[in-house]
C-alpha cells in the first residue's frame, strides 16, 4: 500500500452542492476537494454528477463519520464495503476517519464520542484500522478528536495513543488544529505542549476549522468544534506554528454549518495558502 495521502501541498475546501457552479466557473484558490463519504454511498444522481465533474479538475479526500473505529464492537460490515465501493469508483487521494465512536448495536449516534485511551482500547483500534486499510487496499488517516470530557481509566497520553496506532498499522494521521486548542481549552492543557508531543512525520493532512464559545453547567467556558464559522485568530497562529515545524501539508478548510457563500470559504482557503506558501518560503532561506 502506498502513502496514506496524494493530496496536494495546498489548501482543500469540505465540498457542499450550492458551491458546484461557482467552483467550476473558473480557477479557484483550492487545490482539492473533501466529501464526506456518507453523503456518496448512493448509486447515482446529481451528487455522483457533480462529483464526476469536480473531480477533472481537483484532487479528491474521502472522510469518513460513521465507521465508528474507536468502538469496541465490530465494524459494520456493510458500512465498510459501501465505503470501499465508494473508495474504487473514485479513486480518491486520501481517504481518513476519526479517532472516536458513533454506534452502538444498530444505533447510529449523530455525535463523534470519545473512548477511553487503555492498552485494549489500542488494540481494539488497531485491530480496525487494519481492517479498513485491509478492505480499501490502501492506507488512511486517522484524526485526533475535539473532547470534552475526559476518562479517568486512560492510561496513555493521546499523543502516544496516536504514535502507537500509527506505528502498529502504518496509517498516517490527520491533525486537527481546531480540535487541538479545543481539547486544550476545554480541559485546561496547554496545546503548545501537545504539538510538542504530537507525532508531526505521521501527518498526511491538517484540518482547519471553527468553534463556538459556550459555557458548561458550572459556568466554565467550553468550545465546541462545530464547523460553523470562520477559523479563528488564535487557530490560525497555532496552524502557522506547526507547519514552520513541520513544512507545507495539504490544508482542509472545514465549513459544514451556517455554511456561507463561496467567496468567504474561498478567502478562508487563500489564507491557508499564503500561510502555507510563507512556510516554504521561510524554511528555503
Amino acid at each position: 500500500m502506498d502513502h496514506p495521502s496524494k493530496l496536494p501541498v495546498s489548501a482543500g475546501v469540505g465540498y457542499k452542492p450550492e458551491y458546484y457552479r461557482e467552483i467550476v466557473s473558473g480557477e479557484q484558490p483550492i487545490g482539492f476537494i473533501e466529501i464526506h463519504a456518507e453523503n456518496y454511498m448512493g448509486a447515482g444522481g446529481p451528487p455522483h454528477a457533480q462529483l464526476r465533474g469536480l473531480c477533472e479538475r481537483y484532487a479528491l479526500s474521502v472522510h469518513g463519520v460513521g465507521l465508528s473505529i474507536g468502538s469496541m464492537q465490530p465494524l459494520d460490515a456493510d458500512h465498510l464495503a459501501r465505503l470501499k465501493t465508494l473508495c474504487g469508483r473514485y479513486e480518491p487521494a486520501s481517504f481518513s476517519e476519526h479517532l472516536a465512536w458513533s454506534s452502538h448495536g444498530e444505533a447510529f449516534l449523530n455525535d463523534l464520542l470519545p473512548l477511553p485511551y487503555t492498552e485494549e482500547t489500542l488494540a481494539r483500534v488497531s485491530e480496525h484500522v487494519d481492517q479498513v486499510q485491509s478492505a480499501l487496499k490502501r492506507k488512511m488517516l486517522l484524526e485526533n478528536p475535539s473532547t470534552y470530557v475526559q476518562f479517568a481509566e486512560s492510561t496513555i497520553p493521546e499523543t502516544e495513543f496516536l504514535e502507537a496506532i500509527a506505528r502498529k498499522t502504518g496509517c498516517g494521521l490527520l491533525l486537527d488544529v481546531n480540535n487541538v486548542f479545543v481539547c486544550a481549552r476545554n480541559h485546561g492543557t496547554d496545546p503548545e505542549a501537545y504539538l510538542a508531543s504530537f507525532p508531526l512525520h505521521r501527518i498526511g493532512e491538517i484540518h482547519l476549522g471553527g468553534h463556538n464559545e459556550q459555557t458548561d453547567d458550572s459556568g466554565a467556558p467550553l468550545l465546541i468544534d462545530a464547523h460553523g464559522s470562520p477559523v479563528a485568530d488564535p487557530v490560525w497562529a497555532l496552524y502557522e506554528r506547526t507547519i514552520a515545524r513541520t513544512g507545507p501539508l495539504p490544508t482542509l478548510i472545514e465549513w459544514d454549518n451556517d455554511v456561507p457563500e463561496w467567496p468567504v470559504l474561498a478567502a478562508e482557503a487563500r489564507r491557508a495558502d499564503t500561510a502555507l506558501a510563507r512556510a516554504a518560503h521561510n524554511r528555503a532561506a
